[in-house]
């Protein structure tokens, strides 16, 4: 019965979302090149949250906790579970004020409205998985944006989506990049569930009547310590509060 109404709903969400993409596209592009990186961030959040909003059409929930006193000042690097393409939009909603960015698949900065766009101008980290060295260097330039603006980055370390909520391996190799450039970045682990379950059936029908939760966790601070113990530390705490 869950997975029928799937169908119907699934229906009646995927209109309004592509509508949105292509909607912000052209109000992407007028706040970019009129006002620069504000206006085209407040667009970018607007339409986030938006997105998320039509999560609740195919009768879902999304609940963001963050109970954590998290500096505004200061880099901070979000580290993730990652269960489906849907995490992305509530995380860039709820933490606007952080001015969170993402790394992502160059593959992505063609052909998809209004998230293309914002991938090549929104001053996040487009990275060719085939080229290292291509990959490193955007992460540093990635690293000097966060020091020279105070901003953050939203890094899933697992690599690629879980497909049936378990939280995979952590690697620490683009959290050691970026920590090199940037090394007073805070460290925040969150903790997502139940996102990779409005996928389970695949991207048609889009599973209803979940539940999608994001806990912002307890940070850890650098204090020089290596890379893969820090980021291995998060991942225990992220499967701690991951329910598969």
């Amino acid at each position: 019965m869950r997975k029928l109404l799937g169908y119907i709903l699934s229906a009646i969400h995927y209109p309004a979302f592509g509508f949105l993409l292509l909607l912000f596209q052209p109000i992407q592009w007028l706040c970019y090149n009129l006002g620069g990186y504000g206006p085209h961030k407040r667009s970018v959040d607007i339409l986030n949250g938006l997105l998320t909003s039509t999560y609740y059409l195919l009768g879902n929930r999304v609940t963001f906790i963050n109970q954590q006193q998290l500096p505004e000042g200061r880099p901070i690097i979000f580290i993730s579970n990652h269960q489906s393409m849907y995490d992305v939009p509530p995380l860039i909603y709820n933490l606007r004020r952080y001015h969170a960015k993402f790394i992502s698949k160059v593959e992505l900065t063609k052909g998809i409205l209004s998230i293309s766009y914002n991938l090549k101008v929104g001053g996040g980290a487009n990275i060719n998985r085939n080229d290292p060295r291509q990959s490193i260097t955007e992460l540093l330039k990635l690293a000097g944006r966060m020091k020279d603006n105070n901003w953050s980055t939203v890094i899933f370390p697992e690599g690629t989506r879980s497909k049936d909520g378990k939280v995979r391996t952590f690697q620490s190799a683009g959290v050691a990049t970026l920590l090199k450039k940037c090394p007073n970045a805070l460290l925040v682990p969150i903790a997502i569930n139940n996102a990779w379950k409005m996928v389970r059936y695949g991207i048609y029908p889009l599973g209803p009547f979940e539940h999608l939760t994001f806990e912002v966790l307890t940070p850890v601070e650098p204090d020089g310590r290596p890379a893969d113990e820090l980021v291995k530390q998060i991942e225990e705490t992220i499967k701690a509060k991951v329910n598969v």
